[in-house]
């Protein structure tokens, strides 16, 4: 049986950048094994079609602390301005990075790019051992340490299992950890597209009757294309063919970019709000999406999972002797309670208000944006959020 200080089941962006954090927090003087059930190829190039995420400020602040963003700022591109606004009706605001003022408002950086660089840090940490193609398939918890058997025969043991391997967590379904799930009844259609126009780093999030559309900015003048829909609506256009979902596309987001001229690579799937209550049990941590699982209407998802990285690496450097103590655990739940609510009741709230066409509701939120464009006392709340910058 292998032994290691932590055993974290997921290799993506949650668990590879808490393995990274807490190797560079401890100097290198916890092992740390990183399960991960997928073999990733990050020589390909990222192509037209790569994934997207945002990264607020208060998350780029977080990954200097770990010497990560300097590496990352290289592929990241910046978001300058974001504009709101409410289809067909007056109702608007627009949040510039001059206001704040700060450099930028937050980056947008692709998942295949991330995917590498952090292959590259890898080398630099000798303590970090990566299992991959490989799976968690019996999990046996003692006293004082975990037990976790890999589908290829592996025993490891740790003082400390963190799950990082998604909204449907092997283990904590293994563990029982029980997750509350919430049916938007909303699918996110998701592309990389090029406009006429340059976006000159502008993000915009422009509200529907049946749910946000959202385009980032990206590298080479693309940007990153979210649509949230009504399944039969997601349905009819994923049936579209390319020029089809275009003229689709240009009527219900408009013309603010000029045409809309290539379409990537389209995929889509059902928006789901999962939340578990419990993110900690004995010798047992989960972050990122395993933890809560968000709408994307406020790019809040990946921003709150760094905030649980964040605090879980802090609270295993009050105790690195055991990683696992209940001290260490204790201390993370309490620390994450305030945030996992607030912004989980906001996202859930913003679908809710945003995402239908009754008359009461959009007079008031066309009344809200148009106040909050005008009183910027009105948008300081979102915009906390939108930067990331709350206390964890």
């Amino acid at each position: 049986m292998k032994q290691f200080d932590i055993v974290i089941t997921g290799g993506a962006m949650a668990g590879m950048t808490l393995a990274l954090a807490v190797s560079k927090l401890s100097g290198g003087s916890l092992s740390i094994a990183v399960v991960e059930p997928y073999q990733a190829d990050y020589d390909a190039h990222p192509g037209f079609d790569s994934r997207a995420i945002a990264l607020s400020l208060g998350t780029v602040n977080i990954l200097k602390q770990y010497d990560l963003w300097q590496g990352m700022a290289e592929f990241a591109t910046p978001i300058k301005h974001i504009h709101v606004s409410d289809r067909g009706h007056a109702g608007m605001t627009d949040i510039d990075h001059q206001e704040i003022p700060v450099d930028a408002l937050g980056y947008v950086v692709e998942l295949t790019d991330v995917g590498r660089y952090y292959s590259e840090q890898l080398s630099q940490h000798k303590n970090i051992h990566l299992l991959c193609p490989a799976r968690v398939s019996q999990i046996e918890r003692l006293q004082h340490q975990v037990c976790v058997t890999l589908n290829d025969g592996q025993s490891l043991a740790s003082k400390l299992l963190v799950a990082a391997d998604g909204a449907r967590s092997t283990c904590c379904e293994q563990l029982e950890v029980e997750s509350e799930l919430h049916d938007f009844e909303q699918v996110a259609v998701i592309a990389n597209v090029k406009t006429a126009q340059a976006h000159q780093g502008k993000a915009f999030e422009r509200f529907t009757s049946s749910g946000p559309l959202a385009l980032l900015p990206m590298s080479e003048q693309r940007m990153s294309l979210v649509w949230c829909l009504k399944p039969d609506q997601a349905t009819q256009i994923m049936s579209l063919d390319d020029s089809e979902f275009k003229q689709a596309l240009q009527a219900a987001f408009g013309w603010r970019l000029g045409e809309f001229q290539t379409i990537g690579h389209r995929s889509s799937y059902p928006l789901q709000q999962s939340f578990r209550q419990q993110n900690t049990s004995h010798r047992l941590a989960i972050i990122g999406n395993a933890a809560q699982t968000l709408h994307p209407i406020a790019g809040q998802g990946f921003n709150l999972g760094i905030r649980d990285i964040a605090t879980l690496a802090e609270s295993i450097m009050s105790h690195v002797q055991d990683p696992g103590d209940y001290s260490v655990l204790s201390q993370y739940q309490r620390r994450r309670e305030l945030d996992r609510s607030i912004t989980l009741s906001l996202t859930s709230s913003l679908v809710h208000i945003f995402s239908n066409d009754y008359l009461s509701f959009r007079v008031a939120r066309n009344l809200g944006l148009a106040a909050m464009d005008n009183a910027t006392m009105l948008k300081a709340p979102l915009l906390t959020r939108t930067l990331g910058l709350v206390a964890r």
